[in-house]
């Protein structure tokens, strides 16, 4: 990464602002749509279970913005710098989930199989989005 100061800008924004989609979803499935929450149903709760399958396309529209932004920073973007850079992110994410959502005890903490394991295909499509983040942000350069 040839500017990682601004890498980790982007990273941190952009994951911030797809949890709190998220979260919103949740809300917005709950208050507006009347599904049931944690305390009403097994699990995370119906509002926030019909949310999974939503969840990759936040990351993938949310994290190519942000790898597009972060390409325009660089003086001379390449295919190369993008997958470096959505690689770094992608680890990133995963210590950061493991540490935060499986690790750390709060009300929404998930076990090690919920998180991993219950929560497939979403997870893994998730982490594959923020991975082309940076590259579909360069691609879009190019247009």
């Amino acid at each position: 990464m040839s500017n990682v100061k601004i890498a980790l800008i982007c990273l941190l924004i952009c994951y911030v602002l797809v949890t709190w989609v998220g979260i919103a979803h949740t809300i917005f499935n709950i208050k507006v749509l009347h599904m049931k929450s944690m305390k009403e149903s097994p699990g995370m709760g119906e509002g926030y279970e019909k949310t999974k399958p939503w969840h990759p396309l936040y990351n993938i529209i949310l994290f190519s913005l942000f790898g597009w932004i972060y390409m325009r920073s660089t003086a001379a973007p390449t295919l190369q710098e993008a997958l470096i850079t959505g690689a770094v992110w992608a680890v990133i994410c995963i210590v950061i989930d493991l540490v935060g959502w499986v690790l750390i005890k709060h009300p929404w903490r998930l076990t090690f199989k919920e998180f991993y394991v219950d929560y497939q295909p979403w997870i893994t499509l998730i982490y594959l989005a923020i991975f082309a983040g940076p590259v579909m942000g360069f691609l879009l350069l190019s247009l």
